[in-house]
């Protein structure tokens, strides 16, 4: 109705394209069409000089731009391995992905990112951990990848022995060959990274008395890249010097930033440090470090590296 009221007028909740809005000039009142009013607003803000900005560009495009420009991510590993997203990342590695992680870039990667493969979170836990390490060095970019979740589960041996320590163990001998197929099958064999680690191999009283450079794709964690330190790991006592040798030395960084993915309430799981004649190390489902006798069936929850 012409002499209805601007109050009277029905309400809408957004305005979309082909609307016309009303506009009071300096000498007479006209419309507009709202996408020309909203594109005209945003010519002034990029043009318009805010001197209350806290940059030297007074532009909010420039400052923006000059906030990027000092952004503290780096293309390496030192800056992704500082920064937890947990992101999704699909359920394939894209071949941009493939191309940031060989080139140690790790361009939108970070830790906890994951890819969902048959029904496994792999999530990423570390770059570059195994970087030049080995008695032949590992110079292969790397992302370390470790599963939300057990895959399966597994004694370490039949019985409660840790003779030939991790190495000697019926989880190392054959225990681990189901989740080689799973992970070979998930990134492609190719992709599944080989590198050279220290293991133990033989005890003498409960302790890793002897071990060899071995070559590994896929194996347990131990308690330094779980927890960062050991627990019920054997220590010198001044006479008796446990072969506790090995290059994970440190707490993979996806621990360090978000404690909760060490364990997860559906069960225990193993890690490969002989504790006692008897007793491996674990991670319980409640949360605490643990060991047990190596006839349990636990969890095979793997680290390996991917690139």
């Amino acid at each position: 109705m012409a002499d209805q009221k601007i109050n009277e007028l029905p309400t809408k909740t957004a305005p979309s394209t082909g609307d016309k809005m009303l506009m009071i000039g300096a000498a007479e009142e006209y419309q507009i069409d709202y996408d020309q009013l909203a594109t005209a607003i945003l010519n002034k803000l990029s043009t318009q000089s805010f001197s209350s900005l806290d940059t030297t560009s007074k532009t909010v495009l420039g400052a923006i731009d000059e906030l990027n420009s000092k952004s503290v991510i780096f293309s390496n590993s030192g800056s992704h391995n500082s920064i937890y997203r947990g992101k999704s990342l699909g359920s394939s590695v894209t071949q941009a992905q493939w191309n940031a992680i060989s080139a140690g870039t790790f361009d939108d990667l970070y830790i906890g990112d994951y890819w969902t493969i048959g029904g496994v979170n792999w999530r990423i836990a570390a770059f570059d951990y195994y970087y030049n390490t080995g008695d032949t060095a590992f110079t292969k970019h790397h992302a370390v990848i470790v599963p939300d979740t057990s895959l399966y589960t597994h004694a370490m041996n039949d019985t409660n022995i840790t003779t030939g320590a991790y190495v000697g163990s019926k989880m190392y001998t054959e225990g681990l060959d189901q989740a080689k197929t799973t992970i070979n099958n998930a990134f492609g064999s190719s992709h599944v990274l080989s590198h050279r680690i220290y293991l133990s191999n033989a005890t003498s009283d409960g302790r890793a008395s002897a071990g060899a450079w071995t070559d590994s794709t896929v194996d347990l964690m131990c308690e330094h890249m779980v927890y960062g330190c050991g627990i019920f790991s054997p220590v010198s006592d001044g006479s008796i010097i446990p072969n506790n040798y090995r290059v994970e030395k440190s707490q993979f960084p996806l621990f360090t930033l978000d404690p909760t993915k060490m364990h997860n309430r559906s069960a225990a799981y193993w890690l490969r440090d002989v504790i006692s004649s008897v007793y491996f190390a674990g991670v319980t489902a409640s949360g605490y470090a643990a060991s047990a006798g190596a006839s349990r069936v636990f969890g095979v929850r793997p680290a390996f590296c991917i690139g």
